[in-house]
């Protein structure tokens, strides 16, 4: 299967079957059109940073390295956190290896955009959905793109991939609108089967549970949101962002650290 940005392989290692994903160079992909997500990425150093911001050959090279590299830690990361992604095996050169999603029969499993679906298997794909983009959070990653287009209907349940344009919950400015994004689309595809959920704001209850610090996996959704009112305390919510910056700063710090 050939995409925009990579070509996805069904290989063999030994007995097992896997998938292998390899990435091509990108032509199409602007600095412009990244820069909401490459938003405090880190860069190997300041002469890669200042090649990608003048979009030179070099520096094209080493932000197409970046999304990959993104790709790869969002997809261990995610993975770590219980997430329904596929489970990642190496990366090198541009080639990533990974776990082969499959159907009930087997076969590569298709994506939610290839599958028509009952009332209510739509409503229970889209709260297993709402439950990963909530885990997702819990590990300090919004997804960015997430649509019909990138989860795969595995036997078990759906499974979400695609994560180049990952960004951290944290630290990008923009995670909020994307998160959103991300849960305005479930309800878009799903709605279509069930339409009922075409009037839930699941993704602004969610932001705003996870801005106070009451998100968690087990918090229950009601699709209901009621915006805070008076004046926003500008000086305080600045404090809250950089709280949760140190505290997921903190954490990355103590996965790094041995045993």
């Amino acid at each position: 299967m050939s995409g925009k940005e990579a070509m996805v392989f069904v290989v063999r290692r030994g007995e097992e079957t896997l998938c292998a994903k390899v990435y091509k160079e990108a032509t199409h992909r602007s600095f412009r059109q990244a820069v909401d997500y490459t938003e405090n990425r880190k860069v190997k150093n300041s002469r890669q940073a200042r090649a990608m911001a003048k979009g030179s050959k070099f520096g094209k090279q080493a932000m197409e390295a970046a999304w990959q590299s993104a790709e790869v830690d969002a997809l261990y990361r995610l993975a770590a956190a219980g997430v329904r992604v596929p489970t990642p095996y190496n990366f090198a050169e541009g080639v990533l290896l990974m776990e082969l999603v499959t159907d009930a029969e087997g076969d590569a499993a298709p994506r939610l955009n290839d599958v028509a679906f009952s009332e209510t298997d739509a409503l229970a794909h889209h709260a297993t959905l709402l439950r990963e983009v909530v885990r997702m959070l819990g590990a300090g990653v919004v997804h960015g793109d997430l649509s019909e287009f990138n989860i795969l209907l595995a036997g078990d349940g759906p499974v979400i991939i695609d994560l180049p344009q990952a960004v951290d919950a944290a630290g990008n400015n923009h995670a909020a609108r994307m998160l959103l994004r991300d849960v305005a689309n479930l309800r878009a595809f799903f709605g279509q089967y069930a339409p009922q959920l075409k009037t839930t704001r699941y993704g602004e209850e969610i932001w705003q549970l996870y801005q106070h610090g009451l998100l968690t996996e087990e918090t229950p959704l009601t699709g209901l949101y009621r915006p805070q009112e008076g004046a926003v305390d500008l000086e305080a919510l600045m404090d809250e962002v950089e709280d949760a910056r140190l505290e997921e700063a903190a954490r990355i710090l103590r996965m790094q650290q041995p045993g």
